[in-house]
């Protein structure tokens, strides 16, 4: 039994067992014995609302007896307590099968971290490059034509469209 506190203080008790993958199923159309495939794991992982949907249908017997109602339970969880809860049902989940499947699930749920952690590093990466920046301002400038370009703000360039020098203007 693995646990975790939502954002109201309330610990939560995660097991998963028959019962729950039954009432997982009734409440909510979601079948829990599918995540050994992956697609599963992918969904509950990308989707934070499903993923709190199929924790409160696991944890329900404690919301009944706590009178915690599913809005109740959503209302708490959000930031860091959707990340808890969402590692405590994975390793429950990956606890009730038997050993081969288990092994392929753990399997399963290390590539999803890895390949989640890569993601957002490679977006780090991209929000910290200044080809982004650039990129942003070069948006900016095509949306407002009436703007200064921004090669006429860089420091060395030449200011606008005044002539070169004097001997450009005509004399009357």
């Amino acid at each position: 039994m693995k646990t975790f506190s939502d954002n109201a203080g309330r610990t939560w008790t995660v097991t998963v067992n028959v019962d729950a993958v039954k009432r997982v199923k009734t409440l909510l159309g979601v079948n829990l014995l599918e995540a050994v495939d992956g697609k599963l794991l992918e969904q509950l992982i990308g989707d934070p609302v499903l993923l709190c949907d199929v924790i409160y249908a696991v944890c329900k017997p404690q919301a009944d007896a706590q009178k915690v109602s599913d809005e109740d339970f959503g209302r708490a969880m959000a930031g860091d307590s959707i990340e808890l809860a969402t590692t405590a049902l994975l390793e429950e989940l990956c606890d009730f099968f038997p050993l081969g499947r288990r092994t392929l699930l753990r399997k399963a749920l290390g590539k999803l971290r890895k390949l989640e952690s890569m993601a957002l590093a490679t977006a780090g990466n991209r929000l910290d490059s200044p080809e982004l920046e650039k990129r942003m301002q070069d948006a900016l400038d095509e949306m407002n034509p009436d703007a200064v370009p921004s090669v006429a703000k860089t420091p060395g360039n030449s200011s606008g469209s005044l002539p070169d020098s004097s001997a450009s203007i005509p004399v009357r």
